[in-house]
């Protein structure tokens, strides 16, 4: 396995999250209003990067060719399905060497993009097509998940594999918080409940996909 440093859609995001608050409130990147805490991102598929937008913007790129396709609003959606268990050897397949990662489809390099945190930030790790297929994407999240703007985020603890399909700011939200409180070879207590934290926040988001489907 090669893994290596990224840049990527959380870059902006990964900044704002270990430099203090700026004395400014945040601004919709596309029509400049003031946004409120909890706001909606795009991904600027281009530039590989996201941009804070306000309600009334974010609904100019819903569509998929919005934009002739550049813009991608991020949708809500958490979604959890218990019926696909992932175990240790899964894990294992995967080469993942910390306890957390999330995989994505990126439509300009035309693959999956396996990433997880560091003290470093974004660190990628090559994926083998038909590791993804034996684990992953026999599974149903998998064939919901929408390029570029959601991801299935992976956790590994000691009571087990749990499995999210969630959106693609959420994973980099954690990458920046990860990145800030890391201490030492482990990440330390900080990292540990920062998360936890997250973790907890995407589990009471997340509605079972059955209950997603018969809806």
């Amino acid at each position: 396995m090669n893994a290596r440093p990224v840049k990527g859609p959380g870059t902006a995001l990964l900044r704002r999250l270990r430099e203090p608050a700026p004395p400014q409130p945040e601004r919709c990147g596309f029509c400049g209003v003031q946004l409120p805490p909890g706001h909606r991102h795009v991904v600027d598929t281009e530039e590989r990067s996201l941009a804070c937008t306000c309600a009334a913007c974010a609904l100019l790129f819903e569509s998929p060719g919005a934009a002739e396709g550049r813009y991608r609003k991020v949708p809500d959606r958490y979604l959890v399905d218990p019926s696909h268990e992932l175990d240790r050897s899964d894990w294992e397949l995967l080469q993942i060497p910390v306890s957390t990662a999330f995989f994505f489809r990126n439509t300009v390099l035309g693959r999956l993009v396996a990433l997880y945190p560091s003290p470093a930030g974004p660190t990628e790790s090559e994926l083998d097509p038909s590791l993804w297929e034996s684990t992953l994407g026999r599974g149903r999240l998998a064939a919901l998940l929408e390029p570029d703007v959601e991801a299935l985020l992976l956790r590994r603890t000691a009571d087990g594999l749990r499995c999210f399909l969630v959106p693609i700011d959420i994973c980099y939200e954690l990458v920046g918080r990860m990145r800030l409180h890391w201490k030492g070879f482990d990440g330390g207590a900080p990292a540990r409940a920062e998360l936890d934290a997250l973790f907890a926040r995407v589990e009471r988001r997340s509605r079972v996909l059955a209950e997603e489907v018969a809806s």
